[in-house]
Protein backbone atom coordinates (compact mmCIF):
# COMPACT_ATOMS: atom_id res chain seq x y z
CA UNK A 1 0.00 0.00 0.00
CA UNK A 2 1.25 3.38 -1.02
CA UNK A 3 1.00 6.04 1.46
CA UNK A 4 0.94 9.36 0.54
CA UNK A 5 2.56 11.74 2.73
CA UNK A 6 0.10 15.20 3.24
CA UNK A 7 2.34 18.32 2.80
CA UNK A 8 2.46 20.68 6.54
CA UNK A 9 3.33 24.53 6.35
CA UNK A 10 2.71 27.48 7.97
CA UNK A 11 2.39 30.69 5.99
CA UNK A 12 3.07 34.06 7.28
CA UNK A 13 1.50 36.69 6.30
CA UNK A 14 2.13 40.68 6.73
CA UNK A 15 -1.29 42.50 5.61
CA UNK A 16 -2.46 46.12 4.89
CA UNK A 17 -2.62 48.08 8.40
CA UNK A 18 -6.32 47.57 9.80
CA UNK A 19 -7.37 44.57 7.87
CA UNK A 20 -5.89 41.49 9.97
CA UNK A 21 -9.37 40.15 11.02
CA UNK A 22 -11.15 40.53 6.71
CA UNK A 23 -7.77 38.81 5.58
CA UNK A 24 -7.77 36.39 8.53
CA UNK A 25 -11.65 35.65 7.53
CA UNK A 26 -10.95 35.81 3.61
CA UNK A 27 -7.85 32.73 4.32
CA UNK A 28 -10.09 30.30 6.31
CA UNK A 29 -12.28 29.76 3.30
CA UNK A 30 -9.62 27.74 1.55
CA UNK A 31 -9.91 24.29 1.82
CA UNK A 32 -6.80 23.14 3.44
CA UNK A 33 -6.38 26.49 5.34
CA UNK A 34 -6.85 23.94 9.02
CA UNK A 35 -5.81 27.50 11.15
CA UNK A 36 -5.27 31.09 11.17
CA UNK A 37 -4.20 33.09 13.59
CA UNK A 38 -4.02 36.77 14.29
CA UNK A 39 -0.45 38.07 15.50
CA UNK A 40 1.13 40.47 17.10
CA UNK A 41 4.74 41.30 15.85
CA UNK A 42 6.45 41.31 12.24
CA UNK A 43 3.72 39.41 11.08
CA UNK A 44 0.19 39.64 10.97
CA UNK A 45 -1.15 36.06 10.75
CA UNK A 46 -0.29 32.71 10.88
CA UNK A 47 -1.70 30.43 8.57
CA UNK A 48 -1.27 26.33 8.76
CA UNK A 49 -2.18 24.74 5.61
CA UNK A 50 -2.43 20.86 5.00
CA UNK A 51 -1.66 20.02 0.82
CA UNK A 52 -1.85 16.85 -1.08
CA UNK A 53 1.98 17.92 -2.63
CA UNK A 54 4.28 20.52 -2.64
CA UNK A 55 2.83 21.26 -6.31
CA UNK A 56 -0.84 21.55 -4.42
CA UNK A 57 0.79 23.75 -1.84
CA UNK A 58 2.14 26.55 -4.06
CA UNK A 59 -1.20 26.57 -6.03
CA UNK A 60 -2.62 27.43 -2.42
CA UNK A 61 0.01 30.25 -1.60
CA UNK A 62 -0.16 31.70 -4.94
CA UNK A 63 -4.25 31.85 -5.16
CA UNK A 64 -3.73 33.36 -1.26
CA UNK A 65 -1.21 35.91 -2.89
CA UNK A 66 -4.19 37.31 -4.84
CA UNK A 67 -6.20 38.49 -1.93
CA UNK A 68 -5.33 42.08 -2.28
CA UNK A 69 -4.40 42.99 1.53
CA UNK A 70 -1.68 40.61 1.67
CA UNK A 71 1.84 41.94 0.95
CA UNK A 72 4.47 39.50 1.99
CA UNK A 73 4.12 35.93 2.61
CA UNK A 74 6.88 33.98 4.32
CA UNK A 75 6.25 29.52 4.10
CA UNK A 76 7.77 27.11 6.64
CA UNK A 77 7.60 23.47 5.46
CA UNK A 78 6.79 21.23 7.87
CA UNK A 79 7.85 17.53 8.46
Amino acid sequence: MLLTEIVKAYVLATVKRGTEHRVAEKVRKFEEVTEVLVTYGLYDLVIRVEAKSLGHLDKIITDMRQIEEIEQTSTLLGS
